[in-house]
């Protein structure tokens, strides 16, 4: 067990909330943007919100969004400088808040400082091995060779990490990341392109700076986390003792929207059954997979959504799901985004964060996952049990050593009554304190979610 099954994640793309230049030219004194986190009242609203994670998306040097990386060493200068970055850090753990940072190690820009080193010296580069390069080759900027890129974006220059001189480059960085920020774990960008073999090495690595760390902050807490980017397949390619700790549910998010969109409730109940259920066919029974409605690669979920009032069920079912949940800033309050080329729209420039009858929701939603008297052991820890699915309704059971608690979500526009054997005759709400009685069914209203917590 570690701090991060029962976590609630705040979501932030730095380069977006802060307002940077959509392109850096590598020349200009840093702007210390990071400051917005702390001066604009992001981190107290995160821990007002219940948020016990903030996943930062790229804060290094590159040319444009942070996935081109230039320098893994040094922030970009359109957010700051280091300073700036361990001050956000410093000032989350203050307020409780680990910090996740984004490693892009699949791929580097084509301003990465090894990569102009090769196009400089060409085999005579010491760096040369770090790329699949085709010396005959040539490619648009002339360079007279042409190297394997990611999807074939021509910008994004793909590592080599069949290389060791490579790697060990990438676990000085983990571990210089960890030393001078206090970072307490990575999200691994396009996981699911990485070979296992180098997957196997940054396990080693996160496993190095984990007993390094529960030395001075507890076996709990001193957990150094991998979670990785995956979207399709079975997930345990990218997830287990050597790999990451976790991934990221595409396949679950997928189902939430659809489910909503469609009156297709049995999509969601199908995946939540398939991935974490108790026949001996399921995938990821025991584990925690990152939950999503958005994130800041897809469009905002109120976009998303053919009726906004699904958005209160809907973050009911992810608190209440197998799976550490995940918000992505700005949602908590409904905002809007469609996706275009550049995803501007998706990570858009907010001057401070703002609350209403939604982040309510979600601020209640998160304090059943906190630890101690406040929160639900089940929900952070129990498995998953379906009892009963309908076009617009689900109920499913979370039960742990200890609680047994049901999720009942309604996405109808009617009340409905659940008719089922609870085992009991009475629960108690979590989320409002209200007293539930099972007898004669159970009546939930429109567009509605309720964690009833059974007496036995």
């Amino acid at each position: 067990m570690s701090w991060y099954e029962e976590a609630v994640v705040y979501q932030i793309y730095p380069l977006g909330l802060t307002g940077a230049p959509y392109e850096n030219d590598g020349s200009s004194e840093p702007v210390s943007r990071l400051g917005q986190l702390v001066d604009n009242g992001w981190i107290e609203h995160m821990a007002k919100l219940g948020a016990t994670c903030l996943l930062l998306n790229p804060v290094f040097e590159s040319l444009s969004h942070g996935y081109d990386t230039s320098d893994y060493k040094v922030v970009d200068r359109r957010l700051g400088t280091n300073q700036d970055l361990r001050d956000v850090v410093d000032a989350c753990h203050e307020a409780g808040i680990k910090v996740l940072l984004d490693g892009v190690f699949n791929h580097v820009g084509r301003g990465f400082w090894a990569f102009r080193d090769v196009l400089e010296h060409r085999e005579g580069s010491p760096y040369a091995g770090w790329f699949n390069i085709d010396w005959g080759g040539n490619n648009q900027w002339n360079d007279g060779l042409s190297y394997e890129c990611w999807e074939g974006v021509p910008y994004l220059a793909k590592l080599n990490h069949n290389n060791h001189e490579l790697n060990a480059y990438l676990a000085d960085v983990i571990r210089g990341w960890e030393s001078e920020f206090d970072v307490d774990g990575i999200r691994l960008d396009v996981a699911y392109c990485l070979d296992a073999g180098f997957l196997g090495y940054l396990r080693d690595i996160a496993n190095e700076l984990t007993e390094m760390r529960s030395e001075r902050l507890g076996e709990r807490d001193g957990k150094f986390v991998l979670v990785g980017e995956t979207m399709f397949g079975d997930y345990n390619q990218w997830m287990g003792d050597r790999a990451c700790d976790s991934v990221t549910n595409y396949e679950a998010y997928k189902g939430l929207w659809s489910s909503a969109n469609s009156a297709n409730m049995h999509e969601i109940a199908y995946a939540l059954a398939r991935q974490s259920g108790s026949d001996p066919w399921d995938l990821y029974t025991g584990k925690h997979l990152l939950n999503f409605l958005d994130n800041h690669d897809v469009p905002r979920i109120a976009t998303k959504l053919d009726d906004v009032r699904h958005l209160r069920p809907l973050y009911g079912l992810l608190f209440g799901m197998v799976g550490v949940p995940n918000v992505y800033y700005g949602s908590e309050w409904g905002i809007e985004g469609e996706q275009s080329f550049g995803d501007h729209e998706i990570r858009p420039a907010l001057d401070a964060p703002e609350w209403n009858e939604l982040t309510d929701w979600i601020a209640a939603l998160s304090a059943r996952r906190a630890s101690g008297a406040a929160g639900s052991e089940a929900l952070c820890w129990g498995d998953y049990a379906q009892i009963e699915v309908q076009p617009r309704q689900l109920l499913f059971q979370r039960k742990s050593q200890h609680e047994r608690l049901l999720v009942a979500i309604n996405m109808a526009n009617e009340p409905y009554v659940f008719h089922f054997d609870a085992g009991c005759g009475r629960a108690v709400d979590v989320i409002d304190g209200s007293e539930h009685d099972f007898g004669g069914g159970s009546e939930v209203e429109p567009f509605s979610c309720h964690y009833w917590l059974c007496e036995r």
